[in-house]
């Protein structure tokens, strides 16, 4: 039997300072605690209807993410407009992968926070975000045909660029597109199970470096989304089994906690918030026990997740993300 030994840890160059203009070193590596804030945000306009908690200040609270939300997009935009090769190069490093991907999934979760009083934009958002995604999915490809066999390896952040997809099918269930909601969520949920077994394999080989860890709770997310997917369309059984998945990888990382935040705070840790978020409002879309498991696991969720949001905004508004991550320059 082949021995579990450790990968040697990530080294994050420090980089340079960026040049002068605004937003030229925008970290794609903030828009997974954005990508958490939305999703916070979400699950408590869930927890709000089914507990009549006030939905006036979940609105609120969703209003002012949009808001960050978008000068976050148009910070990015600006840094890819001056130079759009950037891109490319974002797309070369693991945190570049983990944060475009964030990115591209924000567009259909802020098109759910918009469904209820913009259903013409969520309409816009949610096609913006499944073209940016099959963009997204390309350029990967493309990067990894052309970079050395280490970049293939499969890692948990495949888990958002391509079964990810799922994200799409939640808003086009608002706007009545069910065709493209159930296609969407197959193929999603297709694509998690392979990266989940890959993944698994990999587990059983090597032991990911302590910062790369958090990064595994990423598989909770596309059994989240595709189980709200198939609650919409009435597959109850598939939205179960999916929660009893969901359930099974939380308890595993929860058993894990020590083990899996041994490193303290790296920009990766943005990767445990959204997750979280949407498994607890699969559960609370459920009835029964589920719902109480949901609201159990929601103020954990927020508890432990606004800590992790704070501290990376703050690092992006102090240009230590864009040196933690190398962040690519235009």
């Amino acid at each position: 039997m082949t021995a579990l030994r450790p990968n040697p840890p990530p080294v994050f160059p420090p980089g340079r300072p960026a040049k002068g203009g605004w937003f030229r070193r925008m970290p794609p590596a903030v828009f997974p605690g954005i990508l958490g804030l939305v999703w916070l945000g979400l699950a408590w306009r869930r927890a709000a209807a089914e507990f009549s908690l006030p939905a006036g200040l979940v609105e609120a609270f969703l209003g002012a993410v949009t808001l960050l939300w978008a000068f976050a997009v148009v910070s990015y935009a600006a840094k890819a407009l001056r130079r759009p090769a950037v891109m490319a190069e974002d797309l070369q490093n693991l945190p570049g992968r983990d944060g475009m991907a964030a990115l591209v999934l924000t567009l259909p979760a802020v098109a759910l926070v918009l469904a209820p009083i913009r259903p013409g934009l969520t309409a816009v958002l949610m096609l913006a975000g499944l073209a940016a995604h099959l963009v997204l999915i390309s350029g990967a490809v493309a990067v990894f045909a052309a970079g050395p066999a280490e970049a293939r390896v499969v890692t948990p952040v495949w888990q958002t660029m391509f079964a990810g997809l799922a994200t799409g099918a939640l808003p086009a269930l608002d706007l009545g597109w069910t065709g493209l909601a159930a296609a969407l969520a197959m193929l999603s949920a297709l694509a998690a199970a392979m990266i989940g077994l890959v993944s698994a394999n990999q587990l059983m080989r090597r032991i990911p470096p302590a910062p790369l860890r958090p990064l595994l709770a990423l598989h909770l997310f596309p059994l989240a989304v595709t189980g709200l997917v198939a609650q919409g369309l009435g597959l109850i059984l598939w939205a179960q089994a999916a929660a009893v998945l969901a359930a099974a990888l939380l308890l595993a990382l929860a058993a894990s906690g020590r083990w899996l935040l041994q490193s303290g705070h790296t920009p990766f840790l943005g990767a445990l918030t959204y997750p979280l978020a949407a498994c607890a409002t699969l559960f609370l879309v459920l009835d029964g026990p589920w719902r109480i498991a949901g609201a159990l696991l929601l103020p954990v969720a927020t508890i432990g997740g606004l800590p992790v949001i704070f501290r990376l905004l703050q690092d992006w508004m102090k240009g230590r993300l864009a040196r933690q991550t190398n962040a690519a320059e235009a």
